[in-house]
């Protein structure tokens, strides 16, 4: 079994599993970095089916981290490989917006890069309003990323395979602005991975073995200073060759999207919010995570750090913020549970509601 055994050799593992081993999608050995397919707006839909055919073909992802209201945003992708999350990020910014992608390795972003006016062209932008730059997630600034910069963060099925995730998501801090949001999808475990899998090559590159307990997420977010991980959707990941379910044991994994924000210091007291529907393409509900779904109109009871994540970022205007209504003794003031929301419970209970678990699956390399 080929092993790696410490940071750099892991970095060196994954720049030579993307670089050179992986041409395509196709060669992939699990499922894990695979984008499940799901249901999209119109418009995004649009945005993905614009890029080039060669950048989509060379994706790798475990999710779609494309969020709401993007027109004018400045964009950060954290790993954006062939750069087909920032070419769709870019036609949905708009020229007044802006994406950057970092990634480490170069091949894929030579990739990237040629394609710039291809896509800057096919958007009918007078320049482009992308670019691409080589660095560690780990150590943005010293890529040249300036601090308190973007709007929102986005990362597909790459912080696992970081072999230091507390700096990824120390250096995302750093660069975001008051109210930035970390949206991103990756791998995560049901528990802490033994060491034998830590050392597996092909699982490392396969997003396997460098997948955090998902505990962990929630305890790092918190020390850094980022509000609590809002689990937006989550996928079962199979692994299905005998031999990597030997390493594995009984260890579990799915692809879960997060949302984070960079909230100010000073929190806001638990309120009531109401929905004016004039988010583009979600006219009759905004989905902030799998519990709070605002419908247009409606009164919804949302606790302090929400409300916080709420007024302090672009999704300020798009709220009537009111007064928590005082409740009585023994009753519930809408305040979110103090326990981390487990991924894997929550797979669980849809399964037995006999709900579907597993997304549809893409139309070749794009997600229909």
């Amino acid at each position: 079994m080929a092993s790696v055994t410490d940071e750099s050799e892991v970095r060196d593992s994954v720049k030579e599993y993307y670089g050179k081993k992986l041409k395509t999608v196709d060669d992939l050995q699990t499922q894990a970095c695979v984008a499940p397919g799901r249901k999209v707006t119109k418009p995004v839909r649009e945005a993905i089916e614009l890029v080039h055919e060669v950048v989509a073909s060379k994706y790798y992802g475990c999710g779609l981290v494309i969020p709401e209201k993007l027109e004018g945003m400045k964009i950060l992708d954290l790993g954006s490989g062939s750069g087909r999350d920032c070419y769709a990020l870019s036609k949905l910014v708009g020229p007044t917006g802006h994406v950057t992608g970092v990634d480490m390795t170069d091949e894929q972003l030579d990739v990237a890069r040629e394609y710039i006016g291809y896509h800057t062209k096919k958007f009918g932008y007078t320049k482009p309003n992308i670019d691409f730059v080589k660095g560690y997630i780990e150590k943005l600034s010293e890529a040249g990323l300036p601090s308190n910069n973007y709007d929102i963060i986005v990362s597909n099925c790459v912080v696992n395979l970081s072999p230091d995730k507390r700096a990824v998501l120390q250096e995302s801090y750093n660069v975001l602005k008051e109210g930035g949001e970390l949206f991103f999808s990756d791998v995560y475990a049901d528990r802490t991975l033994e060491e034998s899998v830590r050392k597996h090559k092909v699982l490392w590159g396969e997003c396997i073995a460098g997948a955090l307990w998902w505990k962990e997420l929630h305890n790092l977010a918190s020390e850094i200073g980022f509000s609590k991980p809002y689990m937006v959707t989550a996928t079962p990941i199979p692994v299905d060759r005998d031999d990597f379910k030997a390493v594995l044991g009984d260890a579990k994994f799915a692809s879960v999207t997060y949302r984070l924000f960079k909230l100010p210091s000073k929190k806001c007291e638990a309120t009531q919010v109401i929905y004016n529907g004039d988010i583009p393409c979600y006219e009759e509900v905004f989905t902030f995570d799998y519990k709070n779904r605002f419908k247009t109109n409606d009164i919804s009871s949302v606790d302090g750090s929400i409300t916080t994540a709420l007024k302090s970022s672009r999704f300020c205007d798009e709220f009537d913020f009111q007064p928590a209504v005082k409740k009585s003794c023994g009753t519930s003031d809408g305040s979110a549970d103090s326990q981390p929301d487990d991924p894997f419970v929550y797979l669980d209970e849809k399964i037995k509601k006999g709900e579907n678990v597993v997304p549809p699956p893409c139309c070749g390399s794009k997600c229909c």
